[in-house]
């Protein structure tokens, strides 16, 4: 892996682990990890906030962030991946489905040592997938699993409600009920959205979203896919990645963190990253941060170029 990223995406700060590479062609990105077994971290990533302190991280709204990408899987089907034990195909998809988390956008990077030495709440404004064992069962009616616009606002919660220690504490495992007590208030405090995106993965589109104080819009080749009122203020920092994790935290007070086999290389593509200041009247400005990288001379991306879609 390089130490460093060269041309349009020198900004951005690499990071791998477990055989992740990152490979940097004429026009795109490609963000890899290679098969791996359950008890190994695989992750390739790159971000704007590594070496920074929570309170240093670079963004706040209003902005507007677009990002060309596309993924080497499909997400599972939901009634194999719920149940599958009903499908002689469920255990060939799932293995030939994206496994683990992969993703862009914006967070507060919570479950690490960062700003001080501490874990936070999660604070995120993005685009967001996550394969079966994970269940994160946040908002009614959207199951826990899947490819997500998706936004959480924990700014208002008590710190020890959220805190990711005490979720993922054996405490909570042993003790009857407290599990599913910390989850319901934490549920009642947290302002979170989110929206399926039934479109492929594997195929190139425009991934748009437009951050306001007072919402987060969200927009796939143009079409607007959520609409998520009260975002996080920030700051926080962009990052995109693929990796082998899970994360379990249901309204039923279950909880679990780990590592799923991948047994085929997963990788997910950028084409472009750009965003947009947007100012009070509505003027758009670069920032400076985030740069366009143009596609040139990339037939597979050619014949499929997408008007701008909302979430």
């Amino acid at each position: 892996m390089p130490h460093s990223l060269a041309g349009p995406f020198a900004r951005f700060q690499p990071f791998v682990a477990g055989g992740g590479t990152l490979d940097l062609r004429a026009a795109t990105l490609r963000l890899t990890i290679p098969p791996t077994g359950a008890r190994r971290y695989a992750d390739a990533q790159i971000d704007d906030y590594h070496s920074l302190r929570r309170s240093r991280f670079p963004w706040r709204p209003p902005l507007r962030m677009s990002v060309r990408a596309r993924m080497s899987h499909e997400s599972s089907p939901r009634h194999l991946a719920e149940h599958p034990e009903r499908s002689e195909r469920a255990s060939f998809v799932t293995r030939h489905s994206l496994q683990g988390t992969a993703g862009f956008g914006f967070w507060n990077d919570p479950f690490t040592l960062t700003g001080g030495g501490v874990v936070a709440a999660p604070n995120v404004v993005w685009f967001f997938y996550a394969s079966p064992p994970s269940n994160m069962a946040l908002v009614e009616g959207v199951p826990g699993w899947g490819w997500k616009a998706a936004v959480i606002n924990s700014s208002r919660v008590p710190g020890i409600i959220l805190a990711p220690a005490a979720l993922i504490a054996a405490l909570l495992t042993k003790v009857p009920g407290l599990g599913r007590r910390v989850i319901a208030a934490a549920r009642r405090a947290m302002r979170v959205s989110e929206a399926i995106l039934p479109q492929s993965m594997t195929e190139w589109h425009t991934y748009e979203l437009e951050w306001r104080e007072r919402e987060a819009i969200f927009w796939v080749d143009g079409v607007e896919t959520l609409r998520a009122p009260d975002p996080p203020r920030g700051p926080l920092g962009f990052v995109a990645w693929v990796d082998n994790q899970y994360a379990i935290a249901t309204p039923q007070g279950r909880f679990g963190f780990g590592m799923v086999e991948t047994t085929e290389p997963q990788w997910i593509e950028l084409e472009s990253v750009s965003t947009l200041r947007v100012t009070p009247d509505g003027v758009k400005q670069n920032s400076g941060i985030l740069e366009l990288v143009e596609a040139s001379n990339h037939e597979d991306t050619k014949a499929r170029r997408p008007q701008r879609k909302t979430s």
